[in-house]
């Protein structure tokens, strides 16, 4: 199964907090490199939760869109088309991806600005 990434914001106390969320972009970009080397290895479904767009299409398959809130629930799964294994540069030099990343920006600001 392919790797699953959840994109949240504000969901039940039984989910822990995004793995590399308090690390420092270089180490979080090698980190992100030897998760998906070792997925690579085992091809074993993963579930990550993320805040960050970019690290939900680099790391997934497919990103599953939370809705806002303490009743959050699952807005939009979108399947991210990109082979394995990834290269961050080639990915970003692509319209798909900014089309999806745009997409996923575009959801999460519908669903913030609605609740503010």
């Amino acid at each position: 199964p392919p790797v699953l990434c959840y994109y949240y914001t504000m969901l039940t106390q039984n989910l822990e907090e995004p793995p590399f969320g308090a690390l420092d972009a270089l180490t979080k970009r090698k980190l992100q490199q030897e998760v998906l080397k070792i997925w690579e290895s085992h091809r074993q479904a993963v579930i990550m939760i993320t805040h960050d767009v970019d690290e939900a299409i680099f790391m997934s398959d497919r990103i599953v869109l939370m809705t806002n809130g303490p009743h959050a629930n699952i807005g939009e799964i979108l399947t991210v088309p990109f082979p394995h294994p990834r290269e961050r540069h080639a990915m970003r030099e692509t319209q798909e991806y900014y089309d999806l990343r745009n997409h996923a920006l575009d959801f999460l600001e519908r669903y913030f600005t609605a609740d503010e």
